[in-house]
C-alpha cells in the first residue's frame, strides 16, 4: 500500500475513482427531471362589449344577450340622446331605425355583457337596394378582412367608425385580380373620436372586378364595414368580416336553395399558390369534379364558379394552401329579380354562437346550416323569442365530414339563436341564412357564425420574471 501510496499515478487513480463513485451514486439517487406542462390558454369571461350597427337607417337592430349565470351588469342601445336600456337577459330588443339614422352602438359591462349579441338588417322591395341586407354589428379593432366584387363590378361604400376617445389612423388595401392596388385616396385618413366616415370604393379605385380588401388602422382602433349594390334586378348585401389570412380556411354556411355560387379567394403574401378546395355536403365530403384546385397569383384575388358543384345542396368548404389566404363566397338567389349573400372564412365555435336576428312567416324561412369537416360533433340549438317563454333547446348531432341545414321554427314576431357546442364535440362551423319568396324572387341574406362573446382565449399567468423578460 505504502509503494502504492508514494506512485503518484496510482494516488490519482485513488482520486478517479473515488470522484467517479460520489458522482455516480449522485447520478443514481438524483430526483426526475420535472415535466413542464404545455401552456394552455385559459378562458377568461368578457366584461365588456362595444359594436357599432353601420348605416342603419330603416333598418331593424337587434340586440340580445343570452341567459345564463348573472351578476351585476349593464347594456345599452346608443341611439340618438335617448340610450335605451336592456334589463333582461335572454329577451331579444328590436326596433326599426330611422331613415336619417346615424351609427347606432350597442355596448355593455358586467354580466350583461357575457354574449351580447347584434345585428341590422333591412328589407328593400325596390330600386338598386332591392334585397335583404343584414350585417353582424361590428367591434372596433386594428385589422378587417373583406373579400368579394370590385367597385367595376358594384357599388361598394366603406363604412369607417371611431368610437374609441382618441385619433384613428386608418388606411386600406385593394387585392384586384390586376394585383395590388394602393392609391392616395386609400392612406392618411385621420378619424377623430366619434367620427363616422364612408368612403365610396369607386372613388378609390375603378378597374377592380374582384377584390380582397384589407382595413388598417395604424394607431387607435375602428369599426370597418361594406355594403354591397349589385344594380337593379342583381341584389345586395353587406360582405361579412373573413377570418385573418391562413393556411386553411373553412367558408361554412351555403344553403340548399338552388342559384350560382361564386368563390372569391385572395393571396395577400408575395408567393403564388395553389389552393386546395373540398367540399363538406350533407352525404360527406370530397374535392369537386375538375375543381379540386385553384392557382392564385401573389397579391391578387380570383374566383371559381362553384354553382354546379354545390347550388342546391347545403354545404360548407375548406380550403387549404401552402401561403395565407382569405376566402368568401358569393350566393345569388333566384327568380326574375335577384338577391345576393355572402359568407366568408371564419373560425370554429368552440365557445358557441350568438345570432341576433332570426325571422319565420309565411314567406320567410331562417335556417342554420352547421357542418363538422374534421370529427363528429353535437350542438344545442336554444331560440330566445321576441315575446313569450324560449321553447325546449334542440340537440343536433353533425356526423364526421357533413353537413346539416336546419330550419328555425320560430316565432313570428322575432328570434334570436344561441347554438351551444357539447362536451366532447368536434369543430363546427356554420351560418345562418334568412330567405323570403317573393313574386318578383327570391330575397336572401346570410351571416357566417362567430364564436360568441361569452369567453376569451388568453395566455395564463405565471409567478415568474420570464414573463416579462425577453
Amino acid at each position: 500500500m505504502r509503494r502504492l501510496i508514494e506512485n503518484r499515478f496510482g494516488l490519482l487513480a485513488l482520486v478517479l475513482i473515488a470522484l467517479a463513485a460520489v458522482y455516480g451514486g449522485a447520478f443514481v439517487s438524483r430526483p426526475a427531471p420535472a415535466r413542464i406542462a404545455p401552456v394552455q390558454p385559459v378562458k377568461a369571461a368578457i366584461e365588456s362589449v362595444s359594436t357599432v350597427c353601420p348605416d342603419p337607417g330603416g333598418a331593424t337592430i337587434s340586440a340580445v344577450t343570452p341567459p345564463g349565470p348573472r351578476g351585476s351588469g349593464k347594456a345599452e342601445v346608443l341611439d340618438g340622446d335617448k340610450p335605451v336600456t336592456l334589463s333582461e337577459a335572454g329577451r331579444l330588443w328590436q326596433k326599426t331605425a330611422a331613415k336619417d339614422a346615424d351609427p347606432i352602438r350597442v355596448v355593455a359591462t358586467g354580466a350583461m355583457a357575457s354574449g351580447l349579441e347584434a345585428a341590422r338588417i333591412s328589407r328593400t322591395l325596390t330600386g338598386d337596394a332591392r334585397g335583404l341586407s343584414g350585417v353582424r354589428c361590428v367591434e372596433p379593432g386594428a385589422s378587417a378582412w373583406f373579400v368579394g366584387p370590385g367597385p367595376a363590378a358594384a357599388d361598394l361604400t366603406l363604412h369607417l367608425s371611431n368610437v374609441e376617445a382618441a385619433p384613428a389612423d386608418v388606411s386600406f388595401v385593394v387585392y384586384a385580380g390586376e394585383g395590388l392596388v394602393v392609391t392616395e385616396q386609400s392612406t392618411g385618413m385621420v378619424l377623430k373620436p366619434g367620427e363616422h366616415r364612408t368612403v365610396k370604393l369607386r372613388d378609390v379605385t375603378t378597374s377592380p372586378l374582384v377584390m380582397g380588401l384589407h382595413v388598417i388602422a395604424t394607431r387607435g382602433r375602428v369599426t370597418a364595414a361594406v355594403e354591397v349594390l349589385l344594380g337593379r334586378g342583381k341584389g345586395a348585401d353587406w360582405l361579412p368580416l373573413a377570418g385573418e389570412p391562413a393556411t386553411r380556411v373553412v367558408v361554412p354556411g351555403m344553403p340548399g336553395s338552388a342559384g350560382q355560387r361564386k368563390l372569391y379567394i385572395t393571396v395577400p403574401g408575395e408567393q403564388d399558390t395553389v389552393v386546395q378546395v373540398k367540399a363538406v355536403l350533407k352525404d360527406g365530403s370530397y374535392a369537386l369534379k375538375n375543381r379540386e384546385d385553384v392557382s392564385v397569383p401573389a397579391g391578387s384575388t380570383t374566383t371559381m364558379d362553384l354553382s354546379t358543384g354545390i347550388g342546391g345542396q347545403p354545404a360548407a368548404l375548406v380550403l387549404t394552401s401552402q401561403v395565407p389566404i382569405v376566402a368568401g363566397l358569393e350566393i345569388t338567389g333566384t327568380g326574375d329579380l335577384r338577391d345576393v349573400a355572402f359568407t366568408a372564412g371564419a373560425p370554429s365555435i368552440d365557445l358557441g354562437s350568438v345570432v341576433a336576428d332570426g325571422r319565420a312567416g309565411k314567406t320567410q324561412t331562417s335556417r342554420l346550416i352547421l357542418s363538422a369537416p374534421f370529427e363528429a360533433a353535437s350542438v344545442q340549438v336554444q331560440l330566445l323569442p321576441k315575446e313569450g317563454a324560449p321553447p325546449a333547446p334542440t340537440e343536433v348531432a353533425i356526423p364526421a365530414g357533413r353537413t346539416r341545414e336546419i330550419k328555425l321554427a320560430g316565432d313570428e314576431k322575432g328570434f334570436s339563436v344561441v347554438i351551444t357546442p357539447q362536451p366532447g364535440s368536434g369543430p363546427v362551423y356554420g351560418g345562418r341564412v334568412i330567405e323570403e319568396k317573393t313574386s318578383s324572387g327570391q330575397l336572401v341574406t346570410a351571416q357566417p357564425l362567430q364564436m360568441a362573446r361569452t369567453w376569451a382565449l388568453v395566455p395564463p399567468t405565471t409567478d415568474s420574471p420570464r414573463t416579462v423578460l425577453p
